[in-house]
Formats: C-alpha cells, structure tokens, sequence
C-alpha cells in the first residue's frame, strides 16, 4: 500500500495519547482471509465505524487490497462506504425501515430483509436487489426456514441468502454443525442464489463453511478468531499514551479511588491521561483482590494500579529501570504484546468491545507506507 501516513483527531500537542492504525496489516488480514476462502469471495465488516479505527481509512485501504463487498449495520454507515466508492456491492445487515428506503435506492444499498415484515416493505417499494437473512439458531434476526415459502411468493430480487453462527468461535461447538445443515436446507429452497455464513471465526472451522461469500470482521482489525490459539491475524491498532506523572509511593499506601490497591513495597507509580472515558474498560481496575490491566513501559510489562478513572490511570513501573524513563516516556496499552483480546479480558469484557469504544480523545495516525 503506498501514500504518506495521515492522522485525525486532536493535533499530537494538545492529545494525552496516540492511537496508531496500521492499516498495512489491515489490508494484509483481508488478504490472507482472502487467499484462505478462496475461491469463495471475501467480503469485509465495516459496521460500527470499522469497528472503531473509522470507515473513512479503512474502506479505501480494503478496497486497495482487493475487497469488493462491504457489510454495513446501519444505513447511515453505508452512505458513508457509497460516498467512498461508486461501485463496491454494500449491503446493510440490521432490519429495513420505511423511512430510510429512499437511502437504500439513492445510494444503491442492499438490504438484508429480517423478517416477512421487511420483505413485505420492500416488495411495497418496487422490491430491488435484496438479501435475505434465515435464522438459524441465533434468534435474534432472520426470517425462518418454514418462512421462506412465502417470501417467494412475493418475487423478491433476493441476491444473497445469509445467516449467522452463533458459537462459531468454539470449533467443537455441536451448535456450528447443526447450523451448517439448517443453513444447507434453506439453500435447496433458493437454489442458484449466492450463500454466506462464515463470519470471521467461521473461516477457521474444520468444516470450512464458506459458501458463496464469508463476512469478517473481528479478524480484520487483529481480534483473534481462534481464541486459546495462537492469533494468526497482523495487530492494527496500538495505543500508547503519556506518563504525566511519576511518584513514590510507600509500603501500605494506597492508590486510586476507595483505596483498592495497596503497595506492598515502596513503589514508582505513574499516572497516564486516558481511562474509561478513553474507552479503557473500568473493570480492567487493579486491587488489592484481583488482577488488572497492564502496560508496556521501556519493555517491561507494568500493572495497573487502584481503578481506572474517567480521564486517568495508574500504572505501577518499579520495575521500570529509573533511568530508564524521561520527560518523553510512553506507556503501551494496545499493540503485538498487549492486543484487543488480552485488555477485554482483563477488563472483564471481550475485545470487539474495546476496538468499538476507543475515544474520540486520541490522536490518531493512519500508516500506509
């Protein structure tokens, strides 16, 4: 991928972090998932503003690697991708409404219809190019098997029938087989239309489920689809933000909030300028019962110590060698060491969460060279 990097946000002087988007490693997570599929063609996720590094760097960046198809949650963040590029298939996954069909015709976005409701509303409105979303066993959207005689009836363009796993992260989930062969019986039901179940976990099953289509996600921006194996995705995102204060602390002191966390020797602690308002999740809080989030300062692996504020976090760095740490020293909190899945899991949440709620507050940079 060629080009200069490109940031936004606050400008770096007036930013207590940087947030790093590489998205080299981007477009080379979609073509390994690519060249994995392959022949079936992949698709890429960019719901949730790209899951949160921005749709507007991440789209053209895909497109550059080679995706054609883009999924997109609401209508709104598919004019977004149509504003991008004038000939990418887009199609939009949460459940169609009257009001917003007009942007579904000007911007030629395709719905996926969830419900004989949906399908009804669009055949009312000259029924274009749709999908179709048959539910499998996740019930959460998605029409039925025993449903989709009567969408036929209404002679719908439908150019994509989909559904979604619901444990395909555990490969010896008995769930996943059974969902294979409910999605292959209402395949026989609309035969010749293109097919898509594989999400980005879905990619690594034995079975290889890939259809038509396959839709990642989570893999695309570093999350590991195989959770307790190695991740076999790039890291996208790094986040690295400044030390603003270094003290000592004594033994028996506590730090933070309600006093959670108590030095158990004499203790440099230092305090960064980014917490839960930053996206930071709160329950990655050290104390003096459970384990918290950690960062890298000057290669070493520091904890957190006493809660996660709104604005501000504690780290404990003695072991941080003293002179080792100047007026310009960074903690790392998101990279290769520390990724997406190891600080949801010690904040108590999983890794999706924390690319969609990284903050607004960051400096940004984008690299491409």
């Amino acid at each position: 991928m060629s080009g200069p990097a490109f940031t936004s946000g606050p400008d770096a002087a007036v930013s207590q972090a940087v947030l790093t988007i590489d998205l080299r490693a981007l477009a080379a997570n979609w073509r390994d998932l690519a060249m994995r599929v392959a022949p079936a063609t992949c698709s890429a996720v960019v719901k949730a503003d790209a899951y949160g590094i921005g749709i507007e760097a991440a789209v053209p960046a895909l497109i550059e690697a080679g995706c054609k198809v883009f999924f997109v949650a609401h209508p709104s963040e598919g004019l977004r991708v149509r504003a991008l590029s004038p000939d990418v298939e887009i199609f939009v996954l949460n459940a169609l409404t009257r009001e917003a069909a007009p942007a579904y015709s000007s911007a030629r976005l395709t719905p996926v219809l969830s419900s004989l409701a949906d399908a009804s509303v669009w055949a009312g409105l000259g029924g274009g190019p749709c999908a179709l979303h048959v539910d499998t066993g996740m019930n959460r959207l998605g029409v039925s098997i025993d449903e989709m005689a009567s969408i036929a009836e209404l002679r719908l363009q439908i150019n994509l029938l989909m559904t979604h796993f619901v444990s395909s992260e555990d490969a010896g989930d008995a769930l996943n087989a059974t969902q294979i062969a409910r999605f292959d019986e209402a395949r026989r039901l609309m035969p010749g239309v293109r097919a898509s179940l594989a999400n980005s976990s879905a990619v690594f099953l034995p079975q290889q489920p890939f259809a038509d289509l396959v839709r990642p996600g989570y893999a695309l921006y570093g999350g590991n689809p195989t959770p307790g194996h190695d991740n076999p995705m790039r890291a996208v995102v790094t986040l690295e933000a400044r030390l603003l204060q270094i003290r000592t602390v004594q033994v028996g002191e506590t730090v933070g909030y309600n006093a959670q966390w108590t030095a158990r020797r004499r203790s440099r602690i230092a305090t960064i300028g980014i917490g839960y308002a930053d996206g930071l999740p709160r329950f990655a809080m050290a104390t003096d019962k459970k384990r918290g989030g950690e960062a890298i300062v000057e290669g070493v692996r520091c904890s957190f110590a006493g809660r996660v504020s709104m604005d501000l976090t504690v780290l404990d760095v003695t072991d941080v060698p003293k002179e080792a740490i100047g007026p310009h020293t960074k903690a790392r909190l998101l990279g290769p060491e520390i990724t997406v899945d190891d600080l949801g899991q010690r904040g108590g949440t999983i890794g999706y969460e924390i690319l969609t709620r990284l903050g607004a507050r960051y400096h940004r940079v984008y690299v491409k060279d």
